[in-house]
């Protein structure tokens, strides 16, 4: 059993969208797909066999005020708006619907990883939870703390996956997968440092303790995941795909050059794939 696990990274994503239009190129599936963040997206649009969609989101919608600008801060306190993104453009009416009936026909088990805003915890989502036109566990996996309120995920209110389980390798393995693609959006020698999370964590930890917790310990949580994943590699149980250098791209980047530039990557370095 093959599984796949896409980190995400806000509009770095993109080198996931790559990597798995490349995959659809070369009639590429896998057994289990688990998704973090961007990734969960990156994860919906795979399985619906929708190649190039994930594009347009990265590099094109992302560069409108109405998915992530001030204007929308100002008006909601959310720099990023989930709901126009997912329910507005991804609605069955909306401008570019996901195919919810092709999902769910795609034998592929897929799990979305979000963080439990109250128990500091991760919460793991099947995708038979969604409902046509109801993609609340991918919004709650790509609530960016600060930049998004928790997302209410049938009851639950979620931040972003990757702040509690950002390369849910253990979980992959623990779901029976024998060797797990991890397909990274930054340098696999790339550690993270802690400043900016621990900066970001004392602006949250006032309403919401255990998920400040969870960001001021994210560097140190990726760190460690990171750590095992190599070691996994080189044991020849995971296949690292992660780009070389990311230039300037960081979380929110909005450059269509640069957008473009990581989405090529990831669509060349996802030949690797051929030799598994």
């Amino acid at each position: 059993m093959i599984g796949v696990i896409d980190v995400g990274g806000g509009t770095r994503g993109v080198y996931g969208a790559g990597v798995f239009d490349w995959c659809m190129d070369h009639g590429v599936s896998f057994d289990y797909f688990a998704g973090v963040s961007a990734g969960s997206a990156n994860g919906a649009s795979f399985l619906a066999g929708q190649r190039g969609r994930n594009l347009r989101f990265y590099n094109e919608y992302a560069f409108r005020k109405e998915y992530m600008s001030w204007n929308n801060f100002r008006r909601t306190g959310e720099y990023i708006d989930l709901d126009y993104i997912y329910t507005t453009l991804s609605g069955t009416n909306g401008e570019d619907p996901l195919d919810y009936d092709a999902m769910m026909r795609n034998p592929t088990r897929m799990e979305i990883v979000a963080s439990n805003a109250i128990l500091g915890v991760p919460e793991y989502y099947s995708k038979e939870i969604m409902r046509r036109d109801d993609y609340a566990p991918i919004k709650g996996s790509c609530a960016v703390p600060l930049a998004c309120k928790p997302y209410n995920v049938y009851g639950t209110p979620c931040f972003d996956g990757g702040i509690s389980d950002p390369i849910p390798y253990a979980r992959a393995f623990a779901q029976g997968c024998d060797h797990v693609v991890v397909v990274l959006t930054r340098p696999k020698s790339s550690f993270r440092k802690p400043n900016r999370d621990i900066r970001f964590a004392r602006l949250l930890r006032r309403r919401y303790p255990k998920a400040a917790e969870l960001l001021s310990r994210r560097s140190e949580t990726y760190n460690r995941s990171l750590r095992a994943v190599l070691e996994l590699e080189r044991q020849g149980k995971v296949t690292i795909i992660a780009p070389e250098d990311i230039g300037q791209m960081k979380t929110l980047t909005q450059d269509h050059a640069a957008i473009l530039s990581m989405y090529e990557k990831g669509y060349r370095d996802a030949s690797v794939i051929e030799r598994l």
